[in-house]
């Protein structure tokens, strides 16, 4: 049984051979060869042999891998983009009828580009976005999708995640959280105006990427934190996007899962009656604010992925630490389990992180399912 379709199983809820271990190492593997910093027995391995050296399986097919994404914004012909850059900063400026909207970025000491001033700060940037937005369209590739799963190959399903909810894109893509939750209160109907535009601009996406037959699981990458929201916001806008854009992909039968991780203590009432197959990359204590039973009490039937912390796989937590974690996880979620790193592998753990991947790797080879 290949991963790609122990990965489909899991989903389908058969049963597997082994434990199905899915750990995201693209960052790690990317960083080290970046800085000449690999251990020596991976010196000459690419991505892909690393992940078959130590029998993972992949999930994301434009992760770290050079890949293309499949998910490719458009604009029409009344947008005018200017970009500057020299050799440690940036510029991404678009032109609208309300006035310029510009992005700045900066390269950071891992060589990384960090945008460090969001366009958007004030109700007339808002009207901006909102124009931008209505002469924007996000498309799906079936020749980026058809490239990635190639690269991924037999390691797992091929997945990718689509754009952000209009809440999360205002939240982190576009504004300073602070500057939108004085937006919402003060001007609540340019920001949902504005969340309208971003939805809509979606529509083609999602159309053709049901359309495709390609396509088996879809990520929702939203990155969810309770810091980000009320109960009351998640109520109100992400929860009736999510009805309806995981609905469209559940009817065509697409299975769904999103990325939710750092603190969400005060979600968890909600995690069962999301709108999603599974979720990801929620990271209990040490490392986030919840117990895994805690975790296991909420989610209801939906498949848990990730699951282990990252720091887990750093010193001064020790292998017998780690592995204490990985066999509760089991015990607690399998079968409904994609094993893995909530949400990755740290990139500067060196050495004794990835060997840490490894042994996690061999102990779940060996628990036979049947």
């Amino acid at each position: 049984m290949t991963f790609r379709e122990m990965n489909l199983r899991v989903f389908r809820g058969e049963s597997l051979s082994h434990i199905f271990f899915q750990p995201r190492i693209e960052p790690w593997y990317a960083w080290h060869k970046q800085f000449n910093r690999l251990p020596e027995r991976y010196q000459n391995l690419t991505l892909q042999e690393l992940f078959d050296d130590l029998h993972v399986s992949m999930r994301y097919v434009h992760y770290y891998t050079g890949m293309p994404d499949p998910v490719v914004r458009q604009f029409d012909q009344h947008v005018k983009v200017h970009q500057r850059w020299d050799e440690r900063e940036g510029w991404v400026t678009y032109e609208t009828p309300h006035g310029d909207l510009t992005e700045r970025y900066v390269r950071t000491v891992d060589e990384t580009w960090r945008e460090v001033q969001f366009p958007v700060r004030n109700v007339d940037d808002l009207k901006a976005l909102r124009w931008l937005y209505q002469h924007t369209t996000f498309t799906f590739s079936p020749q980026n999708f058809q490239k990635g799963s190639a690269f991924v190959g037999d390691r797992g399903e091929p997945q990718f995640w689509v754009p952000k909810s209009p809440y999360q894109a205002l939240a982190q893509v576009w504004m300073r959280l602070e500057d939108l939750i004085y937006a919402l209160a003060d001007y609540p109907q340019v920001v949902e105006d504005t969340m309208r535009a971003i939805d809509d601009s979606y529509d083609v996406l999602y159309q053709q990427i049901t359309d495709s037959g390609l396509v088996h699981i879809v990520n929702f990458g939203e990155n969810i934190h309770d810091s980000l929201l009320s109960p009351a916001y998640f109520e109100r806008y992400l929860v009736p996007f999510w009805e309806k854009r995981s609905g469209q992909l559940r009817k065509a039968g697409i299975f769904t899962h999103m990325h939710l991780d750092g603190y969400f203590r005060s979600l968890l009432p909600y995690l069962k009656h999301l709108p999603f197959d599974g979720l990801e990359a929620l990271t209990p204590l040490p490392q986030g604010d919840v117990t895994l039973e805690e975790i296991k009490g909420h989610l209801g039937d939906k498949i848990l992925l990730d699951g282990i912390p990252a720091i887990l796989f750093l010193p001064p937590f020790t292998r017998e630490q780690l592995m204490e974690t990985v066999e509760k996880i089991v015990r607690l979620f399998h079968p409904r389990l994609v094993l893995g790193i909530s949400d990755e592998l740290p990139e500067g753990g060196g050495e004794e992180a990835i060997e840490r991947v490894r042994l996690v790797a061999q102990w779940c080879l060996q628990q036979g399912m049947g």
